[in-house]
C-alpha cells in the first residue's frame, strides 16, 4: 500500500512539470476603439471661384424730353466669364449653418453689346440718334448664407446685396461707375477634405443702373436736346469654387 502514495506523487510531478512546458496566456487588454472627429463647418475660410453670367439682351428706352417721342431697343449679347475670390464665415448649430460671404470677381460682360436710340427726326422724317457700346469688369457680391448639412455636404440659399462696375462710350459719360443691386440663389457645397471644400451655386442678380441723361445738340438750329434712359440689368450666375476652411 505504501507504493501508492509514491505513485500518485509521480503523476502530479509529471503532470506539473507538462504544464510548465504550455505557453502562459497573460492577460491583454483590448485595443481602445478611436473615433474619428465629427466635421464641423463652424469657421473663416477663403477660396477662389470661376463661371459664367448669362444674359442675351437689355432693354433701353430713350425719351426725347423737347419733343416727347420715347423709343425703345434692345441688342447684344451679355454673357461672358466672370472668376476672382472669396472670403466668409459659418456657424454650425446642430445640422444647421448660417454664415456670410463676399466675394469679388473679373467680369468679361457686355463687350459685344450696342445700345440705339432716336434723336429727333428732321424735314424728311430722317431719323438722327446715337449709339453706344458698354461693358463690366467688375462683379461682387455680400451675402448671408443658411443651409443644412448632411456631414460633409451642405445645402444652402444665399441672397444680398450685389454690385457692378460699368464702362462705357457715348452720350452718357456717368456709365463708367459702380451700381448696387440684389441677388438670390442656392448652392451646394461638400468637405472632400477636414480643410478643403468644394462647391457650385447659382445666383439671380438684378442690377439697377438707374436714369441717365445728356443733352446733345443735333438739329439744325442746334437747338439742345436732352435725352434720358433707364436701365436694368439682370443676368444668371453659375459659378464652382474651392475653399480652405481654417
Amino acid at each position: 500500500m505504501r507504493s501508492l502514495p509514491l505513485a500518485l506523487a509521480g503523476v502530479l510531478a509529471a503532470s506539473g512539470a507538462f504544464a510548465a512546458d504550455l505557453p502562459s496566456r497573460k492577460y491583454e487588454a483590448p485595443a481602445p476603439v478611436v473615433y474619428a472627429p465629427l466635421f464641423t463647418w463652424t469657421g473663416f475660410y477663403v477660396g477662389l471661384n470661376a463661371g459664367g453670367a448669362f444674359s442675351n439682351s437689355r432693354d433701353v428706352t430713350f425719351l426725347d424730353t423737347r419733343t416727347g417721342i420715347a423709343t425703345s431697343f434692345s441688342s447684344g449679347d451679355n454673357s461672358g466669364f466672370v472668376g476672382g475670390v472669396q472670403a466668409g464665415y459659418n456657424w454650425q448649430f446642430g445640422a444647421f449653418v448660417a454664415g456670410v460671404e463676399a466675394d469679388i470677381d473679373y467680369a468679361d460682360l457686355g463687350g459685344n453689346h450696342n445700345d440705339f436710340g432716336v434723336v429727333y427726326y428732321d424735314a424728311f422724317g430722317t431719323p438722327y440718334g446715337v449709339g453706344r457700346g458698354s461693358s463690366n469688369h467688375i462683379f461682387g457680391t455680400v451675402r448671408g448664407r443658411i443651409g443644412y448639412a448632411f456631414d460633409r455636404a451642405l445645402f444652402y440659399v444665399t441672397g444680398g446685396l450685389a454690385y457692378a462696375g460699368f464702362g462705357g462710350g457715348g452720350f452718357f459719360n456717368n456709365n463708367d461707375n459702380v451700381k448696387a443691386g440684389w441677388t438670390i440663389g442656392g448652392g451646394l457645397e461638400y468637405a472632400f477634405t477636414p480643410n478643403w471644400t468644394a462647391k457650385i451655386e447659382g445666383l439671380y442678380v438684378n442690377i439697377d443702373r438707374g436714369n441717365n441723361d445728356g443733352i446733345l445738340v443735333y438739329n439744325a438750329a442746334r437747338a439742345p436736346v436732352t435725352v434720358s434712359s433707364g436701365k436694368n440689368n439682370d443676368a444668371g450666375v453659375v459659378r464652382v469654387g474651392v475653399n480652405y476652411k481654417f
